[in-house]
């Protein structure tokens, strides 16, 4: 080591030496020549991977890399049920994905090696597929609609609105087989423009680059090191949110009882749903969702439920009949449906108008670009950028995706077999969605995904719901009350947001795999068999939800399904209109759009720095439904974050995210024991009510204690 050390001292000695005998400009442009190498050293990602070997696409599916994914579609399937069905706001799930699918695979691996039976390595690359393979089955609890579209052709959200006849109750095996037909269109429409969103255009995909830097850091020295820590975190709070779920169930032996019910502002504010129900789920949202998000939520909470809901309520009798119940759609229960329908649509109009405008722009001048460069962006062709040009790392990317070529004529054979099937499928499942409107819908959906891809793109933000209203309102009118105008919007829907959905999620993975090395047949692949898992788990888990909560989509139960009474009466007003709405309900909705529509437009005006204290109209429509009591909790989260950013940002921004996703998945996971419980006829043995002193004197008096 000392000999070592001392060849190395005289090899400086002799550079050393040399430099001194240089002249000054020579000295200067060695020194500049040195710092590029050196930053270029320090950017460079692959050269950290040069020495391994990027193994062929068919090697990077493997076997464990698909069982990981099935266990873990299964909880994050769970997750995002579970949130569908309360609120709605699903954070990204993208990290946990990564996180808890490098540590599976790393664990089983080390455990064959000290057996000496390790066939094959753990790559970024199969890092990669299971990433993509686990959101790919988890977002189809999202698209498939279980909190929506779908959800709202039942009787039970029916019940919450003003037409009661059109309805198609949840089954299993229609829903399993309703999916499996338009949950793949998108992943073929979308391949054959893999090289032109990623190469030739460049586009950013904010999300699938995080993710592929997050997965290239865990497979280094330094990065493995942070992830275990950051496992063990994930693991702790994983620990304590099941285990707290698991007491709290104890107190929950009949209805409003439990820390749920627990009116920790007072009653009067309990009574307007301002109370922390002690949710690790929501806490751990808070945490992950941006800070304007969660104080968007709250503002809304505080106007709706603080301001515009009491007054309103003391105009009964006024504005609509006194005699009618709180949850009529003719009383107060149409203007908090519909007001948050206008805040959404305002907010969803805005910036689909913005991210098409934006697309449309960029897209006129990267093809007039090509056009005076005389080079088409064609999938197959090579790449037309100068090798030159580019950097160590975009060359060696560059040459492996378009190593592994998808043929174009698969992809259109691909989506026209499949259309053809869903044509001929789906009026059969909803006999309202007549053959000749999905015919329609798949002749545009192609370009409507690449918008959504390419928007998606350049933005972050996936258009896909925005697309299914729009489908929601057309095909709504189109088919007329008279022929099941409702079920047929809700279907189109359906059909509509599970083609454009899927599309961008497979481009943001295709820049994920460009960014780790790993082939676009490989996450074509993963793509196809996440969709084929999340079509049979996603029904399964939805299901077991519907069997496991008699009162799933009632108003103040655990699981309101608030959505899926939204996207209902936006098909009743794209069918109806808006005559049965009561007194100044619908002057009401058009301010409410028109400021949703204006805060989005101050928003761009003022700049970014300024823009960051600017809600959010999406955020605040969604406590104008179902309460305050969740913004409660993601506030609570979002302090939490706050204060430990202050306290150490290095810490926290490594940390927040495991520490969130424990929380999440832990009661999370706490769901499917419960569930089963529900379902095997096991109750509670405590019922932990809240009373005010009044009504406990009146009680006891009852039961004779006093």
């Amino acid at each position: 080591m000392g000999q070592e050390s001392q060849d190395y001292q005289n090899v400086d000695d002799v550079q050393n030496n040399r430099v001194d005998d240089e002249d000054p400009n020579q000295k200067r442009k060695r020194g500049e020549e040195n710092e590029e190498e050196e930053e270029e050293e320090i950017v460079s990602v692959e050269k950290l991977f040069a020495k391994q070997q990027v193994p062929s696409w068919t090697r990077q599916l493997t076997f464990r890399a698909f069982i990981i994914s099935g266990l873990l579609s299964v909880l994050f399937s769970v997750i995002v049920m579970k949130l569908n069905l309360t609120t709605g706001i699903i954070p990204s799930l993208n990290v946990s994905a990564g996180l808890l699918g490098f540590f599976f695979v790393s664990t089983w691996t080390k455990i064959l090696t000290k057996s000496g039976f390790l066939a094959q390595p753990f790559t970024r690359q199969e890092n990669t597929v299971i990433q993509t393979c686990i959101v790919a089955s988890s977002g189809i609890a999202f698209s498939g609609g279980f909190g929506s579209y779908l959800f709202g052709m039942s009787d039970r959200i029916a019940a919450h609105s003003s037409d009661t006849a059109d309805t198609k109750n949840p089954g299993l095996l229609w829903i399993i087989g309703f999916l499996f037909v338009v949950s793949f269109l998108g992943l073929f429409s979308v391949v054959p423009l893999r090289k032109i969103m990623i190469i030739d255009f460049k586009l950013t995909y904010p999300s699938g680059t995080a993710t592929a830097y997050l997965i290239n850091s865990f497979h280094t020295p330094q990065g493995a090191k942070l992830a275990k820590k950051q496992v063990k975190e994930l693991g702790k709070f994983f620990s304590f949110s099941f285990l707290w779920g698991f007491f709290q169930w104890f107190y929950t032996a009949g209805d409003n009882c439990g820390f749920v019910y627990f009116p920790s502002l007072g009653l009067k504010a309990f009574q307007n749903s301002f109370y922390f129900d002690f949710s690790p789920t929501y806490v751990g949202v808070g945490m992950i969702c941006p800070h304007i998000v969660n104080i968007s939520v709250l503002l809304g909470g505080i106007v709706s439920y603080g301001l515009m809901w009491p007054l309103i309520w003391n105009k009964r009798g006024d504005w609509y009949d006194a005699d009618l119940s709180p949850k009529s759609m003719n009383g107060l229960q149409a203007y908090k449906v519909f007001i948050a329908i206008s805040l959404i649509l305002g907010d969803g109009l805005y910036n689909f108008v913005k991210v098409l405008g934006r697309t449309l722009c960029a897209l006129y001048v990267q093809l007039r670009q090509k056009d005076n460069e005389g080079i088409l962006p064609v999938a197959e062709q090579a790449s037309p950028s100068n090798s030159e040009q580019l950097s160590f790392d975009d060359q060696r990317r560059t040459q492996l995706f378009l190593k592994d070529q998808i043929p174009t004529w698969f992809s259109a054979a691909g989506y026209v077999g499949i259309a053809a099937i869903s044509i001929a499928t789906v009026p059969h499942i909803f006999p309202q969605l007549k053959w000749y409107y999905v015919l329609v819908i798949y002749l545009i959906a192609p370009t409507l995904a690449f918008c959504n891809a390419y928007g998606c793109g350049l933005t972050d933000w996936s258009l896909a719901s925005t697309y299914g209203k729009v489908a929601i309102f057309t095909i709504g009118a189109w088919a007329g009350n008279s022929h099941g105008g409702v079920i047929a919007g809700l279907a189109a829907c359906g059909v509509m947001m599970n083609i454009v959905s899927t599309a961008s999620d497979l481009t943001q993975d295709f820049k994920t795999g460009y960014l780790t090395l790993a082939s676009p047949r490989s996450m074509f692949v993963s793509q196809i068999i996440g969709t084929a898992m999340g079509c049979v788990i996603s029904p399964s888990v939805f299901w077991l939800f519907f069997k496991a909560f008699p009162d799933l989509g009632e108003i103040g139960s655990a699981y309101p399904a608030p959505n899926a009474v939204v996207y209902r009466n936006m098909a009743i007003l794209a069918v109806e209109g808006t005559d049965s709405l009561p007194k100044y309900c619908v002057l009401l909705c058009g301010v409410f759009f028109a400021a949703a529509f204006l805060i989005n437009v101050i928003k761009d005006c003022i700049g970014k720095q300024r823009a960051r204290f600017v809600p959010l109209p999406m955020a605040m429509a969604i406590p104008f439904y179902i309460g305050t009591y969740f913004a409660i909790d993601m506030f609570i989260g979002s302090a939490i974050k706050f204060v430990w950013e202050k306290i150490n940002k290095a810490k926290a921004d490594a940390f927040v995210p495991a520490v969130a996703s424990g929380m999440i998945c832990g009661d999370g996971i706490w769901t499917l024991p419960a569930s089963i419980l529900a379902l095997a006829g096991v109750k509670p043995p405590i019922c932990m009510k809240f009373l005010s002193s009044k009504d406990n004197a009146r009680v006891d008096k009852f039961l004779g204690l006093s």
